[in-house]
This record gives C-alpha cells, structure tokens and sequence, in this order.
C-alpha cells in the first residue's frame, strides 16, 4: 500500500494539487485534527519497500453511522478536500461509495446547524471518490490483482520451500493453512506453484466421502516413490454441507488412516506482512497514477469508480459493478452453486482450478511413454535455471545433425523453451522446411528469459524473478547507506539490449533514473540526470540510485557513468558502483513465474496435441503451414498463440528485440515519480470498462 499512498502523493502535487494523507483510515477522518496532515514530495520518501501502510488503517464504527460520515465531511471541508483516494476491501470501497452518494444532504445538514456556510457548501458541492483495492485475498471481482497479492504468495512460497526441503528428507506430510476466509485465490495459486497434492477451497467444496479419496490418493503416491505430500486449505474451505475443515481435521485424518508423520503450518499474518515484491510495487504505482488522473478527469455523472488492472493495462471500473460481482460470488456460495461461483471469480481463477485439477494427479497413461515419466519431474517447480539444460547453439550450424535425431527418434512435435534463441531457432527450423520434409512437424517456443525480448508475449517467464532479485538488491544496497550522508549508487542490471529489467526495477525501488538502449540518450541528458540529483541531495534526501541497463550504451559504460556522476558530484555526494550480472538468473522462482509457466506449459501440450490430430495424414505427420509453428505468450488480457513466420516482421534480429514493446510506457511512470518534470500530455488515460459476465469470462493469464 505504501507504493500507492507515495504514488498518488507525488501524482497528486505533480497535477498541481494540495494532497492530504489521512492517518488512522476512516476513523482519522472522523477524528480530524492531527490525523489529517498536508504531504508534500519527501513525505512519501523511501516508503516503496516498506510492508503494510505508514499511515496506518483502523476499522471504524463510527464511520457505518451517518452522524460519524457527518463529522467526516465537516473535517473534508475544513481542509478543502473534494477528492478522495481510498484504499482497502470491498466494505472500505462501498463505505466511500455511500459516503460520495450523501454528500449532498451531509452538506446540507452542516449549513442547518451552522458549521459550515452556504457559500462553502456550494464550493465544495461535489465529492469525488476513486478505489485502489487492497486485499492480500485477490477477492474483488474485475480487477486481475489487487494489492497485496502476489506480495503474500511470495511469503507462501517461501514458508513452503522452507518445508519442501526438510520434509524431503523425512518423509513428512504437509498440512498449510493459508489465509482466504470467502475466496481460494491464495490456496490455489500456491498449490499449483508448488505441485501440492491437495487443495481445499470455499469456492470449490470437495465431493462427500473425500476423506477416503484424499488418503487413497495419498497413499498412492507414496508407494510410487513420493517422499513429501503437501496439502493446502484455505481458512474458510468447507465441505458440500457448508461445515469448516480444519487443517488439524486434515491432519488427524492423515496420521489415523495412514501413520504418516504429518505437521501443520497455519501461515495466519505472516502473509501480511514483509517486502512488497516487485509486481505488487508496480501494480500499486501504476494504479496510484492512474487514481489521481481518474479524480482529475471526473466529473458529476461519473460513476465512482476502482482503478484496476486488465493484462498491463491500467483500467477505471464501476465501484458498484464490482462490489455486486463480488457479492454474487458470495449468494453463489451460499446457495451451493459452486460451479457458477468459480466462474464469477473470473476465467482465469477458472483456469488455475482446471490446470490444478490436470496435474494434481497421475492419470493413468493410454499408451506406455518410456522416455519421462510423470515422477521424473516431481520437485522441479521451485528449482530455478533448467533441470534439462541449456545451449546457445542454432540450429543453422548443426542442421543434417538435428534432421537426422529427428528422423531417428520419429519425433513429431517439438516444444522449445528458451530465449531469443529459442524464437530464432524454431524460425531457422521452419525455414529450412522446404528443404527437410522431417522438419514438417509441429513446434511451439514457451519465452523464457529474463531479458523478456522475445516477440510475441508481453512477458517472458524468469523475468519477474529477476526483476523481484534486482530489487531486492537494491533494496539492499539503499539500505546499507542508511547512515551515508549524500551517496549515489550506480547499478548495472543484465538483458542484453533490452531495458525491460532495469526499468521495472527502476520503479519498484524508486530510482532516479534508469538508462535503456530503447531510449537514447546523449551527453545532455546525463547533465541533467546529474543536476537533478545535486538539487535532491540539497533536500532531506540524501541518497540516490541511477539504475543501467548492460547494452544501453557502447560508449557511456557503467564506468563511464561512475567518473561522471563521481566527477560532477564531487564535494555534493560520493559514487558507488554494484553490478548485479548473474544474481539476476539465481533463486527460486516468483509465484507468478511459477504459475504463469505452469499455465503455458499446459496450454502449449493441449495446442501441440490439437495440430497433431489436424496435421495427421496417412499414418504420419505432415506440417508445412505457417500456423504449425507458434510463440505461446501473454499478449495485452490473453494467452496467444503467434506464427513465428509472422514474427519475424516486427522483429529486430540485430540487436534481438521486438519492434514494439509495451512497457516502454512505463518509462513515462519512472521519471515522474522521480520528479522530472514532464507534460502530462503523454499520459495515456486507462479507459472506464464494465464488468459483466461476460468480462470475467475473459482469460487474463494471471
């Protein structure tokens, strides 16, 4: 949360606003006084890393009563306030939306018992509210994340990779219990990014008599070879009747039936708190952003609105659209119609569940497969790199070699996960089709790399992690200059010619500037980097960070930049230089890397196994069309499938880039926040969408 308060406080006074942080939630703004304090830019400083809020949240009686709504339009009045920002779940949200929806009569009511004039009620006659939605839950129906999200699955992560790792050597059975009292979105996404073998929700209450089937599954596995089971349960999972399970039900059940030495792990607060990763850092910022401009722009007739997320995109949503969504989720669940539930919660909560459900369980096998089995992979999801290997190799310098295994194996499909490489390859293979009739075959390129410079996706897997380990760097790095007066840090991140990392890092640890060879920039433009920062090192902050992308530059290296800024500074601040190189490929993965590659690992097989029956003709495989050989991706909302043929036009091989690339974008966000000054002509407005049925039936790949 603390990423959207110093957003929408330094989006605030960039628009020329007075901006206001309330302390204390609705209970500071019933209470006025010293609760409700003008910000100006250092107010917000060096908060982005910090977990929870700095201006605190309570839950407030007195607000649900109208005398209370009554004292906190006189305290808005009082300050001059007619815009609200308000952060938290659907009752904070529909607190505002009542509060924006009386405004009129309270004013009224202040005039009659002369606390307030006519005249100032006329001048403040209109009250404009906008939500950001904070919930670790991600239970709002039509926003894809909210905040807190993916921060608490990183926490989950961690407790279970925690436990993986001695439970392997003792043969233990898991029981976590996650939080996610009316929604299963946590239990869910950290059961499909860990391979647990068991998942209880609310949304989805298992079918009666699931005790003997959860222990005949269990059972099963272990006699198969598996040393670890893991079970996870959402506090508010229940069974058809609408009775709680509990995790040490759960539990009793296990060590009864089968002896197996089984533990609980109730996770409770824990996933509250901690660093906010890097996803959650930028979503907040993004929404921050757009919540000012949406209270800019609003006018009586417009509906108060949430500030949310569709793909990438930022998007301003009826309140009271959602909010209705969000409780028939809830009547749905009442009334046991469990399937309508899951499909309210959104297509792609309806996914994660689907793709669980597939690979929670060994089904047996139509025909014998000798070469993997189904436990030769069990215990890859949270090994980061590649189990299988890596070469940089193409195709091109080894061509008859590849036909010939090709041929020798009678391989008919072939699924390709890599980087740029991996992209350029299968176009070499596809070209060299005409040549090689083995090569007529199906093959689809799963992106992976931390670069995220391969065409045809939005997102290529690792890149979260890396960005997640650059931060988390940085944020060290910051840190470790808190008792330094007057330090710049310069910090080289790897990927290659593409300045994907070093600008979404930029903003998720508040850098002052981020160099990308997307972006050109000149010797002026480093003066003014340079005097920007001397005139922020004459202020209370004393520090600053100057991130650069590997390649951004052929002359202006990072040590180039360290004499310079070392040079200029010289008797104003002192220069430091970190390069990050291959701590960035390291580590565990991110919940979302995890889930994001389970997702396409899927979709790719289901698509391959589709083109097969398509290209299957007189007992052997024959694929020439463009369409046979595809990127899988994340593109804008949805998963696409892209011809790697038609890639290659948008493509710059040279310095291996797509021609276009959506987060440059981002790019706008990261020098304001820094304080440049800008036009706020080139930001681009997120559009005012409804949230039907149909909206939520579209996939958005989170």
């Amino acid at each position: 949360m603390n990423a959207a308060v110093r957003a929408v406080t330094r989006m605030g006074i960039y628009v020329g606003a007075k901006v206001f942080l309330i302390y204390e939630g609705y209970e500071g703004l019933v209470e006025g006084g010293e609760n409700i304090k003008q910000a100006n830019w250092l107010s917000v400083s060096n908060i982005i890393q910090l977990g929870g809020t700095i201006i605190g949240s309570a839950r407030c009686k007195a607000f649900t009563t109208r005398e209370g709504r009554l004292r906190a339009a006189y305290n808005l009045v009082q300050h001059g306030i007619t815009n609200l920002c308000v952060i938290g779940g659907d009752g904070s949200l529909t607190g505002a939306n009542i509060f924006r929806t009386e405004w009129g009569s309270l004013l009224e009511d202040l005039v009659k018992d002369g606390q307030i004039t006519e005249h100032v009620a006329q001048k403040y006659c209109q009250l404009n509210i906008v939500g950001l939605v904070g919930s670790i839950d991600n239970d709002f129906c039509g926003t894809d994340m909210t905040i807190g999200t993916d921060s608490a699955l990183h926490r989950i992560m961690e407790v279970i990779d925690a436990i993986t790792t001695t439970a392997q050597s003792h043969q233990r059975t898991f029981v976590l219990e996650v939080m996610g009292r009316h929604c299963g979105y946590l239990a869910l996404v950290s059961a499909l990014a860990s391979g647990a073998d068991w998942l209880f929700i609310p949304e989805s209450p298992p079918e009666d008599g699931w005790e003997d089937l959860m222990c005949e599954r269990l059972g099963e596995t272990r006699s198969r070879g598996s040393r670890l089971n893991i079970i996870i349960i959402a506090e508010g999972a229940i069974d058809r009747n609408g009775k709680s399970i509990s995790s040490n039900y759960v539990k009793d059940l296990v060590v009864q039936r089968l002896g197996f030495d089984t533990r609980v792990t109730v996770l409770g607060h824990v996933q509250r708190g901690g660093t906010p990763s890097a996803f959650d850092r930028v979503l907040s910022s993004k929404m921050g952003m757009e919540a000012v401009m949406a209270l800019v722009e609003a006018t009586p007739d417009t509906p108060a609105c949430v500030v949310s997320l569709s793909g990438n995109q930022s998007v301003r949503l009826p309140l009271m659209e959602c909010v209705q969504v969000t409780k028939d989720v809830q009547k749905a669940m009442d009334e046991k119609r469990f399937e309508e539930a899951i499909q309210l919660r959104g297509r792609s909560f309806e996914n994660n569940w689907n793709i669980y459900k597939l690979l929670a369980h060994q089904k047996p096998a139509q025909q014998k497969i000798h070469e993997v089995g189904w436990h030769d992979v069990a215990g890859w999801l949270g090994r980061g790199g590649s189990m299988l290997g890596t070469k940089r190799t193409l195709p091109k310098t080894c061509m008859e070699k590849i036909v010939e295994t090709v041929r020798k194996f009678n391989i008919q499909s072939l699924l390709v996960i890599g980087g740029f490489e991996a992209y350029e390859g299968v176009l070499q293979l596809v070209e060299a089709r005409g040549q090689y009739e083995e090569l007529c075959i199906i093959m689809c390129v799963i992106p992976a790399t931390i670069s995220n410079n391969v065409p045809g996706t939005d997102f290529s897997l690792g890149s979260d992690t890396a960005v997640n380990a650059a931060m988390e760097s940085c944020d060290r790095i910051k840190q470790s200059a808190s008792g330094t007066k007057r330090r710049v840090f310069i910090v080289e991140t790897m990927g290659g010619y593409c300045g994907y990392l070093s600008t979404v890092t930029g903003i998720a640890v508040g850098a002052d500037a981020a160099y990308v060879y997307e972006e050109p920039f000149t010797i002026h433009d480093l003066k003014a980097n340079v005097e920007h920062l001397t005139d922020k090192m004459k202020t209370d902050i004393q520090r600053g960070l100057v991130l650069r992308n590997e390649k951004c530059h052929e002359h202006y290296t990072t040590e180039f930049l360290y004499n310079l800024y070392s040079s200029e500074g010289k008797g104003i601040f002192d220069c430091r230089i970190n390069v990050l190189g291959h701590l960035q490929q390291g580590g565990a993965p991110t919940p979302f890397d995890r889930n994001y590659s389970t997702k396409l690992g899927v979709k790719a097989v289901l698509w391959m196994s589709e083109k097969l029956q398509e290209a299957y003709r007189k007992g052997r495989i024959f694929a020439n069309a463009g369409d046979t050989a595809c990127v899988i991706g994340l593109r804008k909302k949805a998963v696409a499938f892209s011809p790697v043929t038609e890639l290659k036009k948008v493509t710059d091989f040279e310095p291996r880039l797509p021609q276009e690339q959506w987060w440059l974008n981002l790019r706008l966000m990261l020098k304001m926040l820094a304080n440049y000054q800008i036009s706020l002509t080139e930001y681009i407005s997120g559009k005012m969408e409804h949230v039907t049925r149909r909206t939520l039936s579209i996939e958005k790949g989170f």
